[in-house]
């Protein structure tokens, strides 16, 4: 295996990490700034808005510095933001820095997603590298706590940030300084800023992005609000919901390394393979809330996060097949950004009609994401090159 998809894999690690030990951090930063869970919520939005902002500027990025440079801005964002948090910084400091941290996450995101989606064999990759993800976000809560347990929460990110200066010296001894000024490019000088316009006027790469906004909205708010489903519907004791929310991330992840070398052995291809998860996905759900038997919930839930993995990093390696070569890692990083709006946005709403209703409409609520997305991944697939 190259050394650039192994540095891939290792930053998708840190990502997960970030993602898994947040929870703690955040219970921990209430306590030490004194404020409640909505305002600390803040910094969902700062952190949302960063993100959303690599993925507007990552294939202008790419093109003007390449794959290296573009990774090493990412990597460099993200270990000054972790280093400034580290210092314990005012609370109006800490929302702001926030920026900074998403806008290095989504931009080693989307560069790594546009750099393996042109390796051979894009799509098994894409998968093990969200996979890798899953891998850290397993992780992150476990070392978060034990870090916590006897130091304050700026260690965490302090190691969260030193964990990234390999990863940057990596990124700029292996990875390729492409060339991409060339043609029409070098002749008029104007493709560049023209790049994100394009790919905003590309109706499938926009239908793309609302599929996988709708996909990270049932990941995460599944995620979020499977925990008081099984304590609320099911009456299940808090360590036993716990694991059975630990057995859908671990399902997840198991999807991405499994599923798509199963479907390449049988010649299964990317447009039937996602298909085929979302039926899982619609029928999982369909199975916990027919059967209230937590037996039933806890496979129910395995399986749902073991169809649901394959969704994303499947749909980020047909981009290809959506637009030019040349509006490719410009679309990629507009569809990744994007993807944070339905993570916000979804969650909230099945909160909010939780609230109204009963937790007992999570389930409903996933299958009918599911088959939005059926209806979607049909439009584009139907739009294919």
């Amino acid at each position: 295996m190259r050394v650039p998809v192994v540095l891939a894999y290792a930053a998708f690690v840190l990502v997960g990490l970030s993602a898994g030990a947040n929870g703690v951090v955040l219970a921990a930063q209430i306590g030490d700034y004194e404020v409640d869970k909505a305002t600390i919520g803040i910094t969902f939005f700062t952190f949302s808005a960063g993100f959303m902002l690599a993925g507007a500027t990552s294939g202008a990025l790419i093109h003007r510095l390449g794959t290296r440079y573009a990774l090493a801005v990412g990597g460099g964002a993200f270990l000054a933001a972790s280093l400034y948090m580290a210092i314990r910084p005012s609370f109006v400091g800490l929302v702001a820095v926030q920026v900074l941290a998403g806008y290095g996450t989504g931009l080693m995101e989307s560069v790594l997603n546009a750099y393996l989606t042109e390796l051979p064999s894009a799509t098994t990759l894409l998968n093990h590298l969200h996979a890798f993800f899953g891998v850290g976000a397993l992780l992150g809560p476990l070392l978060a706590a034990w870090l916590v347990g006897f130091l304050p929460w700026t260690a965490v990110v302090l190691v969260l940030g030193l964990i990234t200066v390999p990863l940057i010296i990596g990124f700029l001894a292996t990875y390729p300084r492409r060339e991409t000024a060339t043609g029409e490019e070098a002749g008029t000088g104007e493709a560049r800023p023209r790049l994100l316009p394009a790919v905003l006027r590309t109706p499938v790469v926009l239908l793309a992005s609302v599929f996988l906004a709708v996909y990270v909205g049932l990941e995460i708010g599944v995620g979020n609000w499977g925990f008081t489903f099984l304590i609320e519907e099911h009456a299940q004791p808090e360590l036993a919901a716990g694991y059975t929310v630990s057995g859908y991330w671990l399902g997840l992840t198991l999807g991405r390394f499994l599923i798509s070398p199963i479907a390449v052995r049988f010649g299964i291809g990317a447009g039937a393979m996602t298909f085929g998860c979302l039926a899982g996905v619609a029928a999982s759900a369909l199975l916990i809330w027919v059967a209230p038997v937590f037996a039933v919930a806890v496979a129910g839930f395995v399986l749902l996060g073991f169809f649901l993995g394959p969704i994303f990093p499947t749909a980020m390696a047909v981009v290809p097949n959506l637009t030019s070569d040349r509006l490719v890692p410009t679309a990629i990083g507009v569809i990744n950004g994007f993807s944070v709006v339905g993570g916000a946005a979804l969650p909230w709403l099945a909160g909010a009609v939780a609230q109204g209703v009963g937790v007992w409409t999570l389930m409903p609520f996933a299958v009918v994401l599911a088959l939005v997305q059926v209806v979607l991944w049909r439009m584009i697939v139907s739009r294919w090159r």
